[in-house]
C-alpha cells in the first residue's frame, strides 16, 4: 500500500489547505467568540483565508497586504479598547481584566490566525496546525495562566528565568565533543545532564507548593524528588519533638527513597536507553519497595508542611555542574586504572554526596563509550545505596529513636536492589 499523501486524495491540494487553514482559524476564532470578543469565528476564518490564498498565489505584494489588512485590524481593536476605556465601558476582558489594555491578546491572535494561513499555504501544514493548537490552548486556559503567574513569588520568578538562561542561552555556546582527562568530558552532554536534573527538580518543586500540606505521601515523594535532605531533616526534627511522630518520619523516608530511585531511574531511560533494563529493575525494586513499605506505617496520612527554598538558581547550578565535574574525572581515571572496580568504588563514594551526581556521571561515561551500560548500571545502583545510608546516618543525628526503624527499612531496600541486580544478571 502506498503511503498516504495530500497528493492522494481526490481534492486538489491547494484546496485542501484551503479547508486545513478555514478550520485552524475556526479553532482560534472559537475562545474568541465565547469570550464576547470584537473578533470571533468568523473574522478569524476569513483571516486565515487571506493568509493562505496570499500564500498559494506566492505574490509578495499580495502577502504584504494581508499583513497590513491584521495590522490595521488590531490597530481599530485597540482604539476600541481605548474609547472603552475613557467612556468607562469595560464588557470587553481583555480591557477590564488587563487594566485598559489595547485588546493585545485579540489583536495578537489575529496575526497568528494570518501567519498560519500561509504557513499552511506554503505546504508547512504540520507547523502551521501544532501553532494553531498550542495558540488555541493558551487563549482557552487564559485566566488559569494569570491566575498562576500572580501566585508566583519572585524567588520563582527568578529562578524560571535563570533556568532559561542555562537552558536556551548557554547550552548551545557549549563545545560539541570530547574534552579533558582520558577524553571524559562532553561539554554538551554535561550541560544537558544539568539541565536535567534542575528540570526535574523544578517541576516537582512547583508540584509540591501546589499539593505539599495535603499529606505525608504526596510532600514526602515531590519532596525526595526536589531534595530529599530538606525532607527528611524536617520531619525527623518534628518527630523529635513529638514521639508520636516517629511512624511519620520512617514512612517518610522511605518515600523520600523511591522517589530518589525513580529520579535516578527516569535520568538513565532518557539518556542511555540501552541500560534501561538493567537498571529498571533494581530501581523499580526500591521505588516499589519504599512505596508499600510506607503503607505498613501507621498515621502516614498526618498533614505536615515543609518550607523549602525554591529548587533553582544559577548558583546551585553551577555548584553542581562543578560538583559534576570532578566526579566525573575522577571516577574516568579510577576506571582507567582499576577498571570497573574502581568506577564502582567511586559511584558508591559520590552517591554518599549526591545519587543524582552519580547517576549523571555514570550516563555521561557510557554516552562517551567509557564504560558499557551494564557497568552504569551498577554504579547507578551503588550510588543509589550510598544515598540510602547517608539518610540513615541524617536520621539518626537528628533523632536517634529513628535508628531501628529506619535500619530495618532501608535494609529491606537495599536488599530489594540487590536482588534485582542480580535478577538481570541471571537473565
Amino acid at each position: 500500500m502506498a503511503p498516504f499523501s495530500p497528493e492522494s486524495l481526490p481534492l486538489d491540494v491547494n484546496v485542501l489547505h484551503l479547508f486545513i487553514a478555514g478550520a485552524l482559524g475556526m479553532l482560534l476564532g472559537l475562545e474568541r467568540e465565547w469570550s464576547n470578543k470584537a473578533a470571533g469565528i468568523r473574522t478569524f476564518t476569513l483571516t486565515s483565508l487571506v493568509g493562505v490564498a496570499a500564500a498559494t498565489i506566492g505574490e509578495t505584494v499580495l502577502l504584504a497586504l494581508g499583513g497590513v489588512l491584521v495590522l490595521v485590524q488590531g490597530l481599530l481593536l485597540g482604539a476600541r479598547g481605548l474609547l472603552a476605556e475613557a467612556r468607562g465601558v469595560t464588557d470587553d476582558a481583555d480591557v477590564s481584566e488587563m487594566g485598559g489594555s489595547l485588546a493585545l491578546t485579540t489583536s495578537t491572535s489575529l496575526l497568528v490566525a494570518y501567519a498560519v494561513g500561509v504557513l499552511v499555504g506554503s505546504d508547512y501544514v504540520l507547523v502551521g496546525v501544532v501553532i494553531a493548537i498550542t495558540s488555541s490552548f493558551l487563549l482557552v486556559l487564559r485566566r488559569e495562566l494569570h491566575s498562576f503567574a500572580n501566585q508566583l513569588s519572585h524567588q520563582e520568578v527568578r529562578g524560571a528565568a535563570e533556568f532559561a538562561i542555562i537552558a536556551f542561552v548557554v547550552y548551545p555556546l557549549l563545545p560539541a565533543g570530547q574534552y579533558g582527562p582520558w577524553n571524559a568530558i562532553d561539554p554538551q552532554l554535561v550541560w544537558m545532564l544539568v539541565i536535567a536534573v534542575s528540570a526535574i527538580g523544578f517541576a516537582n518543586y512547583a508540584i509540591m507548593q501546589r499539593y505539599g500540606g495535603r499529606g505525608m505521601l504526596i510532600t514526602g515523594f515531590f519532596g525526595g524528588l526536589v531534595n530529599s535532605t530538606a525532607v527528611i531533616g524536617e520531619i525527623a526534627n518534628r518527630a523529635k519533638l513529638n514521639v508520636g511522630m516517629l511512624d511519620l518520619a520512617v514512612a517518610t523516608i522511605l518515600v523520600a527513597d523511591a522517589a530518589m530511585a525513580v529520579r535516578n531511574l527516569v535520568i538513565v531511560v532518557a539518556f542511555v536507553p540501552q541500560s534501561a533494563l538493567s537498571v529498571g529493575l533494581p530501581l523499580g525494586l526500591i521505588a516499589v519497595g519504599g512505596v508499600l513499605l510506607t503503607g505498613y506505617e501507621r498515621n502516614w496520612r498526618e498533614e505536615f508542611d515543609i518550607d523549602l527554598d525554591s529548587p533553582f538558581s544559577s548558583t546551585n547550578a553551577l555548584t553542581f555542574g562543578l560538583l559534576f565535574l570532578a566526579v566525573l574525572v575522577l571516577t574516568a581515571g579510577a576506571q582507567q586504572m582499576f577498571g570497573t572496580a574502581g568506577f564502582l568504588v567511586t559511584s558508591f563514594l559520590s552517591g554518599l554526596l549526591s545519587s543524582g551526581t552519580t547517576t549523571t556521571t555514570a550516563v555521561s561515561l557510557a554516552s562517551t563509550g567509557q564504560i558499557t551500560p551494564a557497568v552504569a548500571a551498577r554504579g547507578v545502583l551503588a550510588g543509589t545505596l550510598a544515598s540510602i545510608l547517608v539518610k540513615i546516618w541524617l536520621a539518626i543525628g537528628i533523632n536517634r529513636q529513628l535508628l531501628r526503624p529506619v535500619v530495618i527499612r532501608s535494609a529491606y531496600l537495599s536488599i530489594l536492589g540487590l536482588v534485582g541486580l542480580l535478577g538481570v544478571q541471571v537473565l
